[in-house]
């Protein structure tokens, strides 16, 4: 059913350009979805932009000897072209070094300081004892106090899922130098949770289509709420918008409080760049508006915890009660869909420790789809999911080319050999009515489980219709009636028959494949644009805004985003009649065949390691 659905993306961190692991948790996911509500008429607004603040990317740009905002620059420019590469819809990514987001965070502080959420107070601090600079609580691991698991961070554990801070942990280190840090007394604000604990228990105690693993994740956090910092000791992030703070360059907005925030930020600046400055209040203060949110397992808190807390504290819907501010009664997550890890030889990718493979080296030599398609049908979507070459070879062997791109061609190619066009077809038999009725039922099937987020069980029936078509040309033998002149009728059904399935399975796919579907479309003899792709603009940071504080962006920046016109599109979901008469072309491949020899050596960039000798 059409909906007005905001896909909000989590926001990458620029710190260096993107990995498979990356987009198999946020990326492919999302824009799987997006693309499958655009299709069925929903008001889509999808947003995101990379994540510039905090100590690891000052702690990079102090290695490379530039400052933090060239860094900054330099990977917004890579990681915008890798997801425009990839063939992701947003209607804007932008960034979170804009005056736009600055003024919007600012707003949401200012509001949850008002209704009472905001709280200050004196806090111990973790310190590099060689720098001096303040260490973020994700950046320092040790042993959790609760359970006894080791590798707790500094803000949670997730062996038990309890929330931590960073002076709990038994034997804490540094995961930027190994140092132990120091512990210091630092005045902070911090969200007041527990005044927020029954609104938020009462919220996600009503959330009924969740990711089993994601919301008994989400309910347990509850367990355990305390007051968190949202402030910083640092100099590189969104000022704290009061009196006696606003100036102070050593203090600064906790870099994941802004980085949700981005969610309405960007939807503001979209807005303003639509040419109708409210137009993002449709997705966010429309009760019948619905908001899915993805992102990689380890960013659950922040969006089923803080997120909505801050969303709560801001309309004044905790135990102190309060008022909502300008942006009005802002909507909750309608689900927080989370993916698990995409591993690499049993590791976490990892660019520091060398377990990676970047987009941008995957699509210059394989294209957008195959990597959409392996994420699609053997992705971290429930669980862990190691990606190996040797599996991504047969997958794509086997599968796309073997399968779907070879239903494509053979069909393709009788058709035009046979008969120039698509053929009228004569009477169906039981066997053409099966298959045809098997197809169009299959965009309820496909379409509930992309509706549900479940986009494994989507392209596995995807792929069963390319499958049953491939038993019935086998079965139909059309290469033996075409040389009997007296079948040329039945020849003409089969053909008919195929090519309305390779129609309908095109559709069935194209939210998983969509610069295939669009040669797919043109190969069947259609022109023009089937499945819209995303762009890459230059802007000017020139909203009508007024952040306040040190350290403000200064206005007139250019900046890459990414955007579109999707709705131009003619990709709908449902069957589209394939028309007699068309004039069919000799196809070319959909996908290329990989060499085998990839699955046992890696490509040049990412070879595969020959194990250590013990």
């Amino acid at each position: 059913m059409a909906k007005t659905v905001l896909t909000a993306v989590a926001w990458p961190y620029a710190n260096g350009p993107r990995h498979i692991g990356h987009v198999a948790g946020f990326g492919v996911p999302s824009d799987v979805f997006a693309r499958y509500h655009r299709m069925i008429g929903s008001d889509v607004l999808m947003v995101s932009g990379t994540d510039e603040h905090g100590t690891p990317l000052l702690v990079q740009a102090e290695k490379e000897g530039v400052s933090v905002q060239e860094l900054a620059d330099r990977y917004n420019r890579q990681i915008v072209h890798d997801l425009a590469g990839l063939g992701l819809t947003y209607d804007l990514f932008t960034r979170t070094t804009t005056r736009n987001h600055y003024a919007v965070t600012q707003e949401l502080f200012r509001g949850l300081h008002e209704n009472g959420y905001m709280i200050r107070q004196t806090t111990m601090g973790a310190i590099s004892p060689s720098t001096g600079r303040t260490l973020p609580d994700r950046y320092i691991e040790g042993t959790c106090p609760i359970c006894g698991a080791g590798g707790a961070r500094g803000d949670q554990c997730d062996a038990c899922g309890n929330q931590l801070d960073p002076a709990d942990l038994v034997d804490p280190v540094s995961k930027i130098n190994g140092e132990t840090p120091e512990f210091v007394e630092t005045e902070h604000f911090l969200l007041d949770l527990p005044s927020l604990a029954e609104a938020l228990g009462d919220w996600l105690r009503e959330r009924r289509d969740w990711r089993p693993n994601v919301l008994k994740f989400s309910l347990n956090l509850l367990e355990d709420l305390r007051p968190r910092a949202m402030s910083r000791d640092i100099d590189w992030g969104v000022p704290i918008p009061l009196d006696g703070w606003a100036d102070n360059n050593a203090k600064k907005l906790y870099v994941w409080f802004d980085a949700v925030v981005g969610y309405l930020s960007a939807s503001i600046e979209w807005a303003y760049r639509s040419g109708d400055p409210e137009a993002w209040r449709r997705w966010w203060t429309d009760p019948e508006a619905v908001s899915y949110y993805f992102m990689g397992k380890d960013n659950i808190t922040f969006h089923s915890q803080i997120w909505p807390a801050e969303l709560l504290g801001y309309d004044g819907r905790g135990a102190k009660g309060g008022e909502p501010g300008p942006f009005g009664t802002l909507g909750l997550p309608t689900e927080v869909v989370s993916s698990e890890y995409l591993t690499m030889s049993g590791s976490k990718f990892s660019s520091s420790k060398g377990v990676v493979i970047y987009v941008k080296d995957f699509l210059a030599e394989f294209g957008p789809d195959p990597l959409r398609y392996f994420i699609a049908v053997a992705g971290p979507e429930n669980n862990d999911t190691d990606f190996t070459w040797d599996e991504f070879v047969r997958r794509i062997n086997n599968e796309l080319v073997g399968s779907w791109g070879n239903l494509v061609n053979r069909t393709v190619s009788m058709a035009h050999k046979n008969f120039g066009q698509v053929p009228e077809p004569g009477e169906l038999a039981a066997e053409d009515r099966e298959l045809l009725d098997e197809a169009r039922a299959a965009f309820d099937v496909v379409g509930q489980a992309l509706g549900h987020s479940r986009f494994r069980a989507g392209i596995t029936e995807a792929m069963r219709i390319v499958g049953r078509a491939n038993q019935y040309v086998a079965a139909t033998e059309p290469w033996k009636l075409a040389k009997d002149p007296g079948q040329a009728e039945r020849l003409a059904t089969v053909l008919w028959t195929a090519l309305q399935v390779v129609s309908d399975a095109n559709t069935l796919l194209t939210p998983y494949l969509p610069a295939s579907a669009q040669q797919v479309h043109e190969t069947l003899g259609r022109s023009g644009v089937w499945a819209a792709m995303p762009r890459v603009e230059e802007v000017v940071d020139d909203m009508p805004v007024q952040p306040v504080g040190a350290g403000v962006p200064a206005e007139g920046r250019s900046y890459p985003v990414i955007t579109g016109d999707y709705r131009e599109q003619q990709a709908h979901w449902g069957r589209t009649d394939v028309v007699p008469g068309t004039p069919l072309a000799k196809p070319t491949p959909i996908f290329a065949k990989l060499d085998p020899e990839l699955a046992e050596t890696g490509p040049a960039w990412a070879p595969i390691q020959a194990p250590a000798e013990a």
